[in-house]
């Protein structure tokens, strides 16, 4: 399991955002990435999705994130 938030929100990503966000500069992934914990740990929906798969909260985290236009 990755534990850098980098590598953990890469693997959050659908393969094709995955690829996308990855060909970014690092400096830009750790900026997403750092949404992206920021999207799990203040929306209490998350929390609720979360306890029933980790997974899939980090997967909505992470299309949140794009769709907001940080990506």
């Amino acid at each position: 399991m990755p534990t850098d938030a980098v590598e953990r929100f890469l693997a959050a990503l659908d393969p094709e955002h995955r690829e996308t966000v990855g060909a970014r500069s690092h400096q830009e992934q750790e900026r997403l990435a750092a949404a992206w914990e920021e999207e799990l740990a203040s929306d209490d929906e998350l929390d609720t999705l979360d306890e029933l798969s980790p997974p899939a909260a980090e997967a909505e985290a992470a299309r949140r994130v794009l769709e907001r236009g940080a990506g």
